[in-house]
């Protein structure tokens, strides 16, 4: 420790605790309701969730872990996983055969319709109810700002 270090001050300070318990506990709090509901991780439904929303539900695997912030080897787990449900298959990508592209299948599709309105309403009631519309917007342009930094230092993702 240096008499350079900047410390956080008491608002600071609270502030910081306040964003680890949401930085922490929401993730717990969403994994709580998917396995209940859905019996999936909220990492296992982000990855659902992504693939649904391309372009004929197919990504790589190399862009969709940059997307939900993981390992290859991470997702890779899961895709053997989705696969053997039937939710996703996997092939060479035509275009380089050095890259592998995730489809989501019919059955994979239905498992996030299904899992989707659960999620939605534990979002809803974490993060958007107790907000006014204003706070909201507010919150969006703090995130925005916090958010580049991090993917920046994450490589893009």
């Amino acid at each position: 420790m240096t008499s350079s270090t900047r410390w956080l001050d008491d608002d600071q300070q609270a502030l910081w605790q306040d964003l680890l318990t949401v930085v922490i506990g929401l993730p717990a709090l969403l994994d709580r309701q998917m396995q209940a509901d859905a019996s999936i991780s909220n990492f296992e439904y982000s990855v659902l969730a992504r693939l649904s929303m391309t372009e004929a539900s197919t990504m790589r695997l190399s862009d969709l872990a940059a997307q939900c912030t993981s390992t290859l080897p991470r997702l890779s787990k899961v895709m053997v996983r989705f696969e053997e449900q039937g939710w996703v298959t996997r092939c060479p990508d035509p275009d380089n055969g050095r890259y592998t592209l995730a489809t989501l299948t019919d059955a994979g599709r239905q498992k996030v319709v299904d899992s989707a309105p659960g999620h939605v309403e534990q979002v809803r009631a974490l993060v958007f109810d107790p907000l006014t519309a204003a706070q909201q917007r507010q919150l969006g342009v703090v995130l925005s700002r916090l958010a580049g930094p991090v993917r920046e230092q994450l490589g893009g993702r």
